[in-house]
């Protein structure tokens, strides 16, 4: 699985938001995009069209105009990194551009389709279960934090 620079900008993003309020809604008033940026170092045209993104999704609430900004639309502990993920990327694990459960294999290939959604199972149990509230609080939950805490985990073959 490949996090793309989108993901990971639209997951940190929608973080700054929630770090900076009660449940993202900042008490003064909503975050210019231009602040976002700044604070996570993203560069400010492409962060334009993820707010966008996550708007349309509903993540994130805009405000036009001098006090305008961007908020959480809904409280970050209702947020998953999941939910960040399918708004800006579209499904979470795919092969070849579909979702396993579109896929048909024969032969000796038949094996990858459980594989693959094994695979798919298993990435959306994490991102699933991890909030914006979880990431903010630092406080991932004890799967997450094991799995990480495993040296393996932080070695690339």
């Amino acid at each position: 699985m490949r996090i793309s620079a989108r993901a990971d900008y639209a997951v940190r993003a929608v973080l700054e938001l929630a770090v900076r309020g009660d449940d993202g809604h900042a008490a003064d008033g909503p975050v210019k995009a231009e602040t976002i940026a700044t604070a996570q170092d993203i560069p400010h045209k492409f962060l334009e069209g993820i707010l966008g993104d996550l708007r349309r999704a509903g993540i994130v609430d805009s405000r036009r105009g001098g006090g305008g900004g961007y908020r959480l639309a809904r409280a970050a502990g209702a947020i998953t990194v999941a939910d960040v993920i399918r708004a800006v990327d579209g499904p979470i694990v795919s092969v070849r551009g579909e979702r396993p459960t579109g896929l048909a294999y024969t032969g000796t290939a038949e094996p990858l389709l459980p594989l693959w959604i094994a695979l798919r199972a298993n990435v959306r149990k994490i991102l699933e279960g991890v909030t914006l509230a979880d990431i903010a609080a630092d406080a991932l939950p004890e799967p997450v934090r094991a799995l990480a805490a495993e040296p393996a985990a932080w070695e690339n073959p």
